[in-house]
């Protein structure tokens, strides 16, 4: 999945009708499109996280997360926000807890 989410009209539609599902110490915001263009993916780790080097390791673990994700997510836009403690989870948790969190918000959309 490599389609980034770079356009502010994506980003007002996840804010103000995107569907949020938070699993553990992930939360994912869904919003679905009409086109089969594919998932398109944005990450979001505020400064909470930790410093620079916490946040870069963390968002490469997460673009991993979901790259290597098994269930075919339905077409749309996905915004994946780490929480805190998001930093400190083995990699097998954090995957769990994406892909969980991801199917969730994207659920009762098309496959």
């Amino acid at each position: 999945m490599g389609w980034r989410i770079r356009d502010r009209a994506t980003f007002e539609a996840l804010r103000r009708h995107g569907r949020r599902s938070r699993r553990g110490h992930i939360t994912v915001t869904f919003v679905g499109t009409d086109d089969d263009s594919g998932p398109r993916v944005a990450y979001a780790v505020g400064k909470r996280v930790g410093g620079a080097v916490v946040r870069n390791q963390l968002r490469r673990r997460l673009r991993a997360v979901v790259a290597e994700a098994s269930p075919p997510f339905v077409p749309g836009a996905y915004l994946v926000a780490a929480g805190r403690e998001a930093a400190g989870l083995s990699y097998e948790d954090l995957k769990a807890q994406v892909t969980a969190a991801m199917t969730s918000a994207s659920r009762g959309r098309r496959p």
